[in-house]
């Protein structure tokens, strides 16, 4: 039977990744200060987390503003993802309390440019770094709060015979204009249910991560939208 250190968690992600799900949030030390952040990880090639594995004894998913009593074994950081620790398959995640958005403040990372800009893909901007710069970052996730947050639903790739829609998050941070893909499931959904077109959201909180490498870089995503 396995050895599980359990540490205390307030979710601040639970996004798309693969045929799983991808979590991270900031830690909870027991004398009530704030930690740094975790980022529960398999034991698979993609390290992708399944609905099995992130699940509470009722059966139920773990959602954005959770606090969760997590088990996990031991760190396993992997290239810039510093943040990942290999979570115990044997135990259930237990939910321990819930925040508010408004209690966020206090775990906003100071305002800094999100790692290294001036590199963008076809349809995004400052959306992506070059794994070989990449690779000398030592941490891969962000938690922002900005002024104002636009998500527009468009087919990028039809141009290329793609005709999927997506969704993809537009805003301004530390001066600087992003323009970054979307793996929060709920907002997707939402507004994968409209017509293609440009929506204001407004003042908000997001969790932003360095995801895998893909294709000689890695790409920055907006793995949860927290709030208005």
């Amino acid at each position: 039977m396995s050895t599980s250190l359990v540490k205390r968690i307030v979710c601040l992600a639970n996004s798309r990744k693969l045929s799983g799900r991808c979590i991270a949030g900031k830690e909870v030390l027991p004398d009530g200060r704030l930690g740094g952040w975790v980022r529960p990880v398999s034991d698979r090639e993609n390290e992708e987390v399944s609905e099995y594995e992130r699940q509470y004894e009722d059966g139920s998913d773990p959602r954005v503003l959770d606090v969760i009593h997590m088990p996990l074994l031991n760190p396993k950081p992997r290239n810039y993802q510093r943040e990942n620790w290999l979570l115990d398959p044997e135990c259930y995640w237990e939910k321990a309390g819930q925040m508010r958005p408004d209690e966020l403040e206090p775990l906003v990372d100071q305002a800094s440019p999100l790692w290294i800009n001036d590199y963008s893909s076809y349809n995004g901007l400052n959306d992506r770094i070059p794994i070989e710069i990449a690779s000398s970052l030592n941490h891969s996730l962000r938690l922002l709060r900005v002024s104002a947050l636009e998500l527009v639903v468009d087919q990028p790739g039809m141009n290329f015979g793609n005709y999927r829609r997506s969704v993809q998050g537009r805003f301004q941070h530390y001066g600087t204009d992003y323009w970054l893909r979307m793996t929060d499931p709920v907002y997707e959904r939402q507004y994968l249910q409209l017509d293609n077109g440009i929506y204001a959201i407004g003042g908000c909180f997001l969790t932003v991560s360095l995801g895998e490498p893909y294709q000689g870089h890695s790409y920055k995503l907006i793995a949860a939208i927290i709030g208005p």
